[in-house]
């Protein structure tokens, strides 16, 4: 039984980490790394010695094959992204999809034959038939930083149903989602990069001019700043402001 963890790690502020993550990076015998340079100031920082292999949006089928065969020999492996947690909207949902797939998690596949019938016992049942009972590898979640929730839990906007977008698409389908966004009774929440906010303000003032939006960057960074007000202000201010237009955006519109 091999282990693939899912490691949460700081968005910018190399602090905020759990000691449950630093020991779990110091144990495996490989960590996945979205950018190895990146991760290697982190390891550096808290004294990690284990070897790192690449693993991002462009990795073959052929390189999540050798993740897999690594597993299947006993290797224990952490996945980490550059910030923030691996798999939301990140590179690493396709590989813990595909290591699922390969060794087989589906609850069907261990049903004993007579236990679909009405007269089954459960009641002495105590076994927990959990990950390491079903599957050859346990996919085990060390949860830490997210730019999603740390921006939620500091914009004062409704929290109780809110909806998450990701990254918007650059062309096809972009429209349409503003304009979902623009009728939608929850908050919706959406990362952004510099190189596309303002165009991304002309849309929210084009399709929802009255909606509040909420911008955070540079979360946990010595810069961070959190700025709130209707489309039209927001795109005038950031477009008289060019200096504010780096780092990760995270957008809120309530």
């Amino acid at each position: 039984m091999s282990t693939l963890y899912v490691v949460g790690t700081p968005i910018g502020n190399l602090e905020d980490i759990s000691f449950r993550a630093i020991a779990v990076l110091q144990s495996v015998d490989l960590i996945l790394c979205e950018d190895t340079r990146m991760t290697a100031r982190l390891l550096e920082r808290y004294g990690i010695n284990t070897p790192s292999m690449s693993y991002h949006e462009h990795s073959t089928i052929s390189k999540i094959d050798k993740i897999g065969d690594l597993l299947e020999e006993g290797k224990n492996m952490a996945l980490v992204s550059d910030a923030g947690t691996p798999g939301i909207s990140d590179p690493g949902t396709f590989l813990v999809a595909k290591i699922r797939e390969r060794f087989g998690y589906s609850a069907a596949a261990h049903i004993e034959p007579d236990s679909h019938s009405h007269g089954h016992d459960h009641t002495h049942e105590q076994k927990d038939h959990s990950d390491e009972d079903i599957s050859q590898v346990h996919i085990v979640a060390v949860p830490g930083a997210s730019a999603l929730t740390s921006a939620l839990s500091i914009a004062g906007v409704p929290t109780d149903q809110f909806t998450f977008l990701g990254f918007l698409p650059h062309k096809k389908g972009r429209e349409t989602l503003f304009k979902e966004i623009a009728t939608s009774e929850r908050t919706c929440i959406f990362y952004e990069s510099p190189h596309r906010i303002i165009k991304t303000l002309e849309s929210l003032e084009k399709f929802a001019p009255e909606k509040k939006v909420t911008i955070a960057r540079e979360l946990t960074k010595v810069f961070e700043q959190v700025v709130a007000d209707t489309p039209h202000e927001l795109l005038a201010y950031f477009v008289s402001h060019p200096d504010k237009i780096r780092g990760e955006f995270v957008v809120i519109v309530s």
